[in-house]
């Protein structure tokens, strides 16, 4: 009996140990320079310089004249959006842009909230800034990161930013927001050299948040940005309170997702899968392996030659246009390909897509962009980040037209302390820009429950 009784504590002395260690390990990051040549003897600048979005007759002029020298091609019969951007369409929205779009108003937009930069490991680093005006008395605000993915912009935000920091209920957070864009997007400057992945992003944008004064703060993200926050909360875990995510793919499979999915449709109560689990997971193969094959034929391209597909559409807008805004109409929702308009106003404003699609081509930055992508999988899908549990306190926003469906049992294996898991009544993966108000309920609603963790 007593061998029995000390088998048993140094077996669980072992697995609290090693839980322990798990609990404590940290990614590990080395400093990188990723402007053009070496990088100089000189201290790094660390000024901060503010920065307007413009635009010029020429610029405007080369864009009308580029779109007037565009050689339409006609759909097939009946293709809808199931070949692609449909051209019958697409002669539609070129025809707005050409002639009704006002791309100066949507600069004057873009500039109601303050924009900076600062240069970081060798690039300008882009992000906006965006202070409370009000902050209820006897509380302080709360720093939080937003980070962006591919196709978007920081502009995926802007319907989100005025619910965060100035809320119209009197008991909910205010919020102090950064919004970064990837170096590489938008108005963030390319790396020079190769190899900046989604870690270097997220070393890069805790330098930014330091820069700027916040020791501690909550991040959110989705589509790269879920990566990129995830990574940030694994590098210095006890800076990041909170990690909020509207996307959390699936980690290495195991043996419990494996039997989820063999019986999770036949005893679904023992997996804890809901409807919406076995209505976006079953028949397995159609949906986990069929759908995601259909939509990811562009990830194969970026994630091998990016720069070859990359100068055609650098070269014209209406490519551009084609290329992303496809995406805003089959990730929002798959049904949208039967439609012959592949239902991109049901969601959106043309003003509001072409905008985003705007900051791409003002900036020229396609190319490096969709270089993300190259960058992060030539090193493998067995990195070191995807291998590390995450223990930072999370929270999920789960929307039922997103790209990937990952049940809660899922998720768990990854983020192993969830806090909050919210399976949203409506919205795909733009869920930002779909719909602001239930992103921003399902942010306010995590942050609170762990401040008030924090608090007992």
């Amino acid at each position: 009996m007593l061998i029995e009784l000390m088998v048993a504590l140094v077996i669980g002395g072992l697995i609290v140990f090693l839980v322990q260690k798990s609990r404590n390990q940290v990614l590990k990051t080395e400093d990188g320079w990723w402007g053009a040549g070496a990088p100089p003897d000189a201290e790094e600048d660390v000024t901060i310089r503010t920065f307007r979005v413009t635009t010029s007759d020429e610029e405007l002029e080369d864009l009308y004249w580029r779109i007037d020298q565009t050689r339409p091609v006609p759909s097939l019969e009946d293709s809808q959006f199931h070949y692609g951007f449909n051209s019958h369409y697409l002669q539609k929205v070129v025809s707005y842009w050409r002639n009704d779009f006002d791309w100066r108003r949507q600069v004057y937009k873009l500039n109601q909230y303050p924009h900076f930069k600062t240069n970081i490991e060798g690039i300008d680093v882009h992000y906006l800034h965006v202070k409370p005006k009000k902050v209820p008395e006897g509380t302080n605000s709360i720093p939080l990161i937003m980070v962006h993915g591919w196709p978007g912009s920081i502009y995926e935000f802007y319907g989100m930013i005025p619910l965060l920091t100035e809320p119209s209920e009197t008991e909910d957070l205010v919020f102090e927001v950064v919004c970064p864009s990837i170096p590489g997007y938008g108005f963030s400057e390319a790396p020079q050299k190769k190899g900046f992945d989604s870690v270097c992003a997220a070393r890069i944008f805790h330098k930014l948040m330091k820069r700027l004064g916040f020791q501690q703060f909550y991040a959110h993200g989705g589509d790269w940005g879920w990566l990129v926050t995830t990574n940030m909360a694994q590098l210095e875990p006890k800076t990041v309170k909170g990690l909020h995510l509207n996307f959390a793919p699936s980690s290495k499979p195991g043996l419990s997702m494996a039997l989820s999915i063999m019986f999770g449709r036949l005893f679904p109560k023992l997996f804890g899968f809901t409807e919406l689990d076995i209505q976006r997971l079953y028949p397995f193969m159609e949906k986990q392996v069929v759908e995601p094959i259909k939509e990811s034929g562009y990830m194969h391209i970026q994630a091998t030659k990016p720069d070859t597909v990359g100068r055609g559409l650098n070269d014209s807008p209406v490519g551009l246009a084609a290329y992303i805004l496809e995406k805003f109409s089959t990730w929002t929702s798959h049904d949208f390909r039967n439609l012959e308009d592949g239902g991109l106003t049901r969601k959106f404003s043309l003003d509001d897509l072409l905008t985003n699609v705007m900051i791409y081509w003002t900036s020229g930055c396609i190319i490096s962009s969709m270089r993300f992508y190259k960058e992060n999988f030539a090193k493998g899908l067995d990195q070191p980040h995807s291998r590390m549990p995450v223990y930072v306190p999370a929270g999920i926003a789960c929307f039922p037209n997103e790209l990937i469906h990952t049940p809660k049992l899922w998720v768990k294996q990854k983020y192993r302390n969830l806090i909050t898991f919210t399976p949203v009544a409506r919205g795909g993966h733009f869920a930002a820009m779909e719909e602001p108000h239930l992103m921003a309920e399902d942010i306010q609603k995590f942050i609170k429950t762990v401040e008030k963790k924090v608090k007992k």
